[in-house]
């Protein structure tokens, strides 16, 4: 008899290394469905997603008719209403290809997967899941890494990390949690000893 699917969320704030910790999962087989991958095929020329932000924000169209990521970014991350249009749009389009994601999985014999989503808490989509991995790093390190991957300046991060909720909200409902503050064979050791758990 088949064993039930299970898909558990993986989350953190911005910073923290979720991708890494999910590209860890992925190389020990375990199947990762990234929204960040489901936010741009949503926003792609000719979706409904792609004109809704084309109406509202007419500036972040870029020339070859896609849309200029950092520049919505820098509108939605310095206006909370912005923001709150902006997911209006997105959310319901990523939990909808996300769900036909996990059914694919789940119907080729997959018995685990991880749903990494930034907004995973924030969303409420975790309540869906089977499970919560929290991401953790120090606001210090956080800010170095997004500084250093995104070109932005210390006070757009901060905009972004004060956007977020608070990392030990995050924590108090996670059913595990990995700490990404050190070096990378620390976080692989949590990785398999998670997977082991999940598993078992």
């Amino acid at each position: 008899m088949a064993r039930a699917f299970k898909l558990v969320g993986l989350t953190g704030n911005i910073g923290s290394g979720k991708s890494t910790v999910g590209r860890l999962f992925a190389a020990r087989g375990v199947p990762v469905i990234d929204a960040d991958d489901l936010l741009r095929e949503a926003q792609a020329p000719g979706q409904p997603a792609h004109a809704e932000i084309a109406a509202a924000w007419p500036e972040v169209v870029a020339p070859d008719g896609g849309i200029d990521r950092k520049r919505l970014g820098r509108i939605v991350f310095a206006d909370p209403a912005a923001r709150k249009r902006l997911e209006a749009i997105t959310h319901p389009r990523i939990q909808e290809l996300s769900r036909a994601r996990a059914a694919a999985l789940a119907g080729a014999g997959h018995e685990l997967a991880l749903y990494e989503a930034t907004l995973l808490v924030e969303s409420g989509r975790h309540k869906e899941l089977d499970g919560l991995i929290v991401v953790t790093a120090s606001p210090a390190t956080r800010l170095a890494r997004v500084v250093a991957r995104n070109g932005l300046n210390e006070d757009e991060v901060q905009a972004r990390m004060r956007a977020q909720m608070p990392e030990e909200e995050k924590v108090r409902l996670a059913t595990q949690v990995i700490d990404n503050d050190g070096d990378l064979a620390a976080t692989e050791a949590q990785v398999d000893r998670i997977i082991a758990e999940l598993r078992s």
